[in-house]
């Protein structure tokens, strides 16, 4: 991708063979991207991305403004997500094997002794990824009959930009991991919303008026995932 500087505005270019340019703004940090046609001029494409600029700048600013947790050393006494609700971790050093238990408002880590940070990480990221399965096995038992869609296969993957992804020609979906630390109602709405995109792959007025018919308050729900406090970008599962 080449660099490109367009006033305060420093973004990031991908010529594709593609019919329309597209811009996005990406957590955290508000990087720019801009994907655009590979016979679209330098000039067209300055001029395209000049007339966005509020908006790119709006959106810059919610990403800065957005809280963050603190950066994860995985030692007891720190706080940790799980499906939108704050535990705080306790560490227990013991001789048997390592494993994960929820419950008093704590996220229990029982571990051998001197476990490094990595594998303590490792240890919770497990748990995590197990936790969102289930949950998502659960709901795909309703969705899939309620939209019926011909879905082939889906799985967990961490993910920098996307809540989730949807492969319309292989019909499968990919969910970022990261949904297991927000309400449940936010998987939901991600897990719809690729879904529709089964019915139509791109978000115009024919996807909206599905996701509006399926998940009447997909939008309050798009909202609240924003509004949740982003990981701390120099550390995740």
């Amino acid at each position: 991708m080449a660099l490109i500087q367009i006033g305060t505005v420093e973004l990031q270019l991908n010529r594709k063979a593609i019919k329309n340019l597209h811009i996005s703004v990406l957590p955290p940090e508000g990087r720019v991207r801009v994907s655009a046609p590979e016979s679209m001029t330098d000039t067209a494409i300055r001029m395209a991305v000049v007339s966005r600029i509020p908006w790119i700048k709006k959106q810059q600013s919610d990403f800065l403004n957005q809280p963050r947790q603190s950066k994860r050393e995985m030692v007891s006494g720190e706080c940790h997500y799980l499906w939108g609700k704050r535990y705080r971790l306790n560490v227990i050093e013991h001789n048997g094997s390592h494993q994960v238990k929820v419950g008093g408002g704590k996220i229990h880590l029982y571990i051998k002794q001197n476990t490094p940070f990595e594998k303590k990480a490792l240890l919770l990221s497990g748990y995590y990824r197990f936790a969102l399965k289930e949950h998502i096995k659960k709901q795909l038992v309703y969705w899939q009959k309620e939209i019926d869609v011909p879905l082939k296969s889906w799985g967990v993957k961490k993910m920098k930009t996307k809540w989730g992804s949807c492969n319309t020609e292989a019909k499968r979906i990919w969910l970022n991991l990261e949904l297991v630390k927000k309400p449940p109602e936010c998987l939901e709405y991600i897990l719809v919303h690729e879904l529709v995109h089964l019915l139509e792959r791109k978000h115009n007025e024919q996807f909206k008026a599905y996701m509006d018919k399926y998940l009447p308050n997909w939008r309050e729900r798009r909202d609240l995932l924003s509004s949740i406090p982003l990981a701390h970008n120099d550390w995740s599962y």
